[in-house]
């Protein structure tokens, strides 16, 4: 590749960083505002599943995105944002129900991200990288005064000025974070960072060419530490895929125009792991176990719109239905959009797929067998409202999402029942059951003739 002006000056820029971010490693430490609980306990009217509003104010409450990490590791607070006066990044302390601004003595911070394998939260202040260990005591009675909670600040690294960014995203082995940036004064082309969460080190992982423009939706796999994927614009800038364009195949990034790309951070090149047909819809990939990439997709794109959710394996290309949609000529796009499903994101234990509607209602599909269970309904009215956005907690156990049942839009978990999570830890579907009580008999039948045979020689 030959150097640019804009490369070289970029390569400066790095260089200097790289020196600046390993001489500066200070930490300090400042105790975080805390306020009082305001949740709200409901049970769902028509599927009886407990649900915990975690705000209930007239303010705009938003959960982070769905393939971010909005748990802490050892599930003591939930990250989300608000617009509120005293808001931004903040978090819900799960022992009491209060609420934590986190933010900085300099002010408020943005893109965030829980840290996989410990408890600190990845953020944004201006252009520096931090990185917020919370160190959380909670109250010991309701009306025995406010938790505590007192974060150690470090600052990892500080990125170029840019006009747009993403939030952070942590590898899975918790070595890396991702910002994808974009809108430069200087005019050039949009780019994936990597950057060393011990070190400070910042990669130029990738460079992307104007035109197609930015790839946005910057997010590691949650089982492979070298791949991350991110997404692009289709020729019009939809969800749906433009007419074939000549192109020199799966790398060819400027004139593919594809949605779902992955880069292997070993080489630094996006590949293009799904090609679809011209009109079909691919939105909204997150990734899921064993390197598969959900996303929600139909080949049907004129009004009403197909919406299924789809399992794709980026190594062979095959793709299944594992969350169906519906769709019928003629159908009322009100009607259809009951089942058609927007986002989903799936649990880290691969048991579930968790997809959301313009109705604001979460359905369950199983892992293993796609069975569909209606987990809550309403949280959205069809045509209005934010978007519910469902992520899922570290266990499997709950799910979080936005909702405005109670009004303005409120950030909400639902817990998944006791009798799904049995239905699915039960299921003795195929032979592997079988085969596994088979060699359980075959090593009991060995023992015994061993024993049978001392016996004798005995």
């Amino acid at each position: 590749m030959s150097l640019t002006k804009n490369s070289i000056v970029w390569g400066v820029f790095l260089g200097s960083m790289a020196l600046t971010n390993m001489l500066v490693a200070e930490s300090r430490q400042y105790p975080l505002e805390v306020f009082p609980a305001e949740h709200k306990h409901m049970t769902d009217e028509k599927t009886g599943v407990a649900l915990t509003f975690l705000t209930t104010s007239e303010s705009r409450d938003i959960n982070l995105y769905f393939h971010d990490q909005s748990w802490l590791a050892d599930g003591s607070l939930i990250l989300f944002t608000s617009n509120r006066e005293r808001g931004g990044v903040m978090g819900y302390l799960t022992d009491t129900g209060e609420l934590v601004r986190i933010a900085t003595p300099e002010g408020r911070t943005n893109g965030p991200t829980a840290a996989r394998q410990r408890n600190s939260v990845f953020v944004l202040r201006e252009n520096n990288v931090l990185e917020l260990a919370l160190d959380i005591a909670p109250a010991d009675t309701p009306d025995g005064g406010a938790s505590t909670v007192i974060a150690t600040e470090r600052r990892i690294a500080t990125i170029p000025q840019s006009g747009r960014r993403t939030a952070l995203n942590e590898s899975s082995d918790g070595k890396w974070l991702s910002v994808g940036l974009s809108d430069f004064e200087d005019g050039s082309g949009p780019l994936i960072l990597i950057i060393n969460v011990a070190t400070g080190e910042i990669r130029e992982l990738c460079r992307l060419p104007e035109p197609p423009g930015y790839g946005y939706h910057v997010q590691w796999s949650l089982t492979n530490p070298n791949l991350l994927s991110f997404a692009s614009h289709s020729e019009d800038d939809t969800d749906f895929a433009g007419p074939p364009r000549p192109n020199k195949g799966p790398t060819d990034y400027r004139n593919r125009r594809q949605r779902i790309w992955v880069v292997d951070i070993r080489n630094g090149i996006p590949y293009n792991v799904y090609h679809a047909l011209e009109g079909e819809l691919v939105t909204h990939e997150s990734w899921w176990v064993d390197d598969q990439i959900l996303f929600s997709g139909g080949t049907r794109s004129d009004p009403p719109v197909e919406q299924h959710v789809k399992l794709l394996n980026i190594y062979t290309g095959q793709v299944r239905i594992i969350g169906a949609g519906a769709w019928w000529p003629d159908g009322q796009p009100e009607t259809l959009a009951k089942w058609s499903w927007w986002h989903a994101s799936g649990s880290e234990d691969g048991r579930w797929v968790a997809a959301d509607n313009f109705h604001g209602d979460i359905m369950l599909f199983e892992g293993n067998t796609t069975r569909p269970h209606l987990l809550t309904q309403g949280h959205r009215v069809y045509g209005r409202g934010p978007h519910l956005h469902v992520g899922w907690d570290r266990k499997g156990e709950q799910v979080v999402f936005t909702s405005d049942k109670l009004g303005p839009a409120n950030v909400c978990i639902a817990t998944i029942p006791e009798a799904l999570q049995q239905l699915v830890e039960n299921n003795t579907d195929g032979l592997g059951a079988v085969q596994k009580d088979n060699q359980t008999a075959d090593m009991d039948n060995d023992a015994m003739g061993t024993r049978e045979l001392c016996t004798h020689e005995h």
